[in-house]
């Protein structure tokens, strides 16, 4: 074998480098890309999270006294608020008409054996390569997927009965308003964690911006993500 002009060794004309498909050894299975996430998949993330941050952000105008005054135009405020949180559900329920969407839906309500390894290896603190078994999603984020959802049903209900003030009697509506405001510290909670573990893992970030992961990242985040 002999080497072409301007190549590090004899080898390196015919070596892919293992980023391609045929590429082998130390490095080939990590530079190799996986579909993860179709764009209608992606599509429904963005929408849904804008919109999230978007009743998350006004909500904090209304009842932080310092926001209400920087921003004032409460009406406005509250406006947005009212119609962001109506329009929580319609991304996903536009993506139902997605194949991959329904097909993810499916995953994230499904509970696996070794989803509770994923749990137990959690509570233990195991981060050892392999203690944290899961498929194309673990059971975090399963259970945080079953959260929100639920999470956003609650407030939209309650959040009916306050804009609409016949709807109910008024211990109804005070009941309401407060369910509303203590769930909506919480989600504030449960998001702002959701969200600095996406930033501590770029190849999650990755797999929904662009649709695909590294295919060693997925092996050994998700080895029985093949077997779904």
């Amino acid at each position: 074998m002999t080497s072409t002009p301007g190549s590090a060794g004899p080898t390196a004309a015919t070596t892919p480098p293992p980023s391609e498909p045929g590429a082998t050894g130390p490095g080939a299975s990590a530079g190799r890309a996986r579909r993860r996430f179709s764009r209608a998949e992606r599509w429904v993330h963005r929408t849904a999270a804008a919109l999230m941050l978007l009743c998350v952000a006004t909500a904090a105008c209304l009842y932080l006294p310092p926001l209400a005054e920087l921003v004032g135009r409460r009406y406005l405020v509250v406006t947005v608020h009212e119609w962001s949180g109506l329009l929580l559900p319609v991304p996903v329920l536009l993506g139902l008409g997605s194949r991959a969407f329904r097909a993810d839906l499916g995953r994230l309500n499904r509970f696996a054996p070794y989803d509770k390894e994923w749990l137990r290896a959690v509570g233990r603190r195991d981060a050892r390569p392999g203690s944290r078994p899961a498929g194309k999603f673990n059971a975090g984020q399963k259970l945080y997927a079953a959260w929100i959802a639920g999470a956003v049903l609650v407030m939209l209900g309650t959040g009916l009965l306050m804009w609409f003030t016949g709807l109910a009697p008024v211990v109804w509506r005070t009941s309401a308003t407060f369910v509303h405001d203590w769930l909506a510290l919480a989600i504030g909670v449960v998001l702002a964690g959701h969200i600095g573990m996406a930033y501590g893992d770029p190849q999650a970030r990755r797999g929904m911006r662009t649709g695909s992961v590294e295919r060693g990242w997925a092996e050994r985040e998700h080895p029985h993500w093949k077997e779904e």
